[in-house]
């Protein structure tokens, strides 16, 4: 190996100048530099490569490396190649495109198969809401009470009125027919469109079902009711109910107690009626009150004063006192009571003024202060009978005028207009008692004796 100090190592003043070389010059120069430093050091090739050292045994298993099993079966061909990838089949030839007049056929062929659907769809609709081709036919529909446009709508494409229900729907939804239509039982055509369908729904419908009802007089309440019921106006419960709780608007009903079934007892007047089928109970009971606001008439309101002053004179010529009198004075109520009494009573308008005189002298008289009324008892039992025996005389209730002094708790029944006359003008008589003969006619007697002898002749 040469000694250090004789190594020649370039001087600065042996410096290149690199400037003005090419790059294939300064890589050539750049070798032979580094060849020339390598025979300085006296060392070849051989030499320079280091001597290799025996290595430690590692403790760690030799690196295998492992693919994932779905590239196991892969080999160094099948490895990814740098550069685009070769189709392996040719691509399919281009689809031909239509021809620039057959595309605009075939846009042409859409539209007009499109208008026409659009044209069949809007006669179809237009045919349901016009009923322009429909048949003449006519068919009965009940509408519910509390019934839904939905409800409506199903009972009316049921009956074959309406074939689209959504477009029925919408149509009552744009024009509000939900506030027009009104329960109840109604006779359609199929020739009624949309607009005369939901007219003919209406309360004032002259399409709406109705039914003719005479009531006849002296029926009860619960007589009425269940009468109504069976012609299809409304039901006896729903009636009960509205005569128990609802708010008539009428002077004459002031004071009457709520929850009562028959505190509409005695005006409900008798009279042939036209009810809609299916009605509602206030409607049907609002109409039988108004009938009866009516035929009481202001004139007949005033005689009512008319018949206190009667019995005011007789009762003091009967020895009642002033605060006696004064607790006997009868108001509207009192005069429809005494009118249902006349009506039970007798079915003859020529008797009815007589029965009233009867009754009016029992109630000013200290003698006989009971009326002693059978159908008073009859109408506090309930079941009616034939014959009343003396268990049901001895009844205990505020109907009973055999154990009860004066009028009874209220009318008995629904009293006609010759009955309410009756009551309200008595005949002037001085009998306190009558009896029924067997063809029906009443014979009327003053004193008991002679009332025992009329019953005695009758073999009563």
């Amino acid at each position: 190996m040469p000694d250090l100090d004789d190594l020649q190592f370039n001087k600065p003043e042996d410096e290149i100048d690199y400037s003005d070389m090419s790059i294939d010059e300064l890589l050539e120069s750049t070798r032979e530099e580094l060849a020339h430093d390598d025979e300085l050091m006296g060392e070849t090739p051989e030499q320079k490569a280091p001597e290799e050292q025996p290595r430690a045994k590692s403790t760690f298993p030799p690196f295998k490396p492992t693919l994932p099993e779905e590239y196991a079966d892969l080999t160094v061909d099948d490895a990814p190649q740098d550069g685009p990838e070769e189709p392996d089949e040719e691509a399919p030839p281009a689809r031909p495109r239509l021809a620039p007049g057959l595309r605009v056929l075939l846009y042409v062929c859409c539209v007009l198969a499109a208008s026409v659907l659009l044209a069949v769809g809007a006669w179809l609709c237009a045919d349901d809401v016009l009923a322009l081709t429909k048949p003449n036919r006519k068919m009965t529909v009940t509408i519910a009470e509390n019934a839904s446009i939905d409800d409506v709508t199903r009972a009316l494409h049921d009956n074959g009125l309406v074939n689209y229900p959504w477009l029925f729907k919408f149509y009552c939804w744009y024009s509000h027919a939900e506030q027009k239509i009104e329960p109840g039982t109604y006779t359609l055509n199929n020739i009624f469109d949309y607009h005369a369908l939901v007219n003919a729904m209406r309360e004032t419908s002259q399409q709406r079902s109705t039914v003719e009802v005479t009531i006849p007089e002296g029926y009860e309440c619960k007589d009425i009711f269940a009468l109504l019921a069976e012609q299809g106006v409304c039901s006896t419960d729903k009636l009960e109910a509205a005569a128990a709780d609802y708010e008539f608007d009428y002077a004459f009903l002031q004071g009457l107690p709520y929850g009562d079934k028959n505190r509409l007892e005695g005006y409900l007047f008798p009279d042939t009626y036209q009810f809609f089928v299916g009605d509602d109970p206030e409607n049907v009971i609002d109409k039988f009150l108004t009938n009866f606001d009516r035929k009481l008439t202001e004139e007949l309101r005033s005689a009512v004063a008319g018949v206190n002053e009667m019995l005011t004179e007789k009762m003091t010529e009967n020895g009642f006192t002033e605060q006696e009198i004064a607790n006997s004075m009868l108001d509207l109520h009192d005069i429809i009571t005494v009118a249902s009494l006349i009506e039970k009573e007798t079915a003859k308008a020529s008797e009815s003024a007589t029965i009233a005189s009867v009754i009016y002298n029992r109630l000013c008289s200290k003698l006989y202060p009971c009326l002693q009324i059978d159908a008073t008892i009859q109408y506090a039992l309930p079941k009616r009978k034939e014959v009343l025996s003396d268990a049901d005389k001895s009844l205990i209730s505020p109907y009973n005028t055999y154990t009860n002094a004066g009028l009874p708790a209220g009318p008995i029944a629904n009293p006609g207009i010759n009955s309410i006359r009756a009551a309200l003008y008595p005949a002037e008589t001085d009998y306190y008692f009558y009896a029924l003969n067997k063809n029906g006619v009443h014979t009327f007697s003053e004193t008991y004796y002679e009332h025992q002898e009329v019953l005695a002749e009758m073999g009563q």
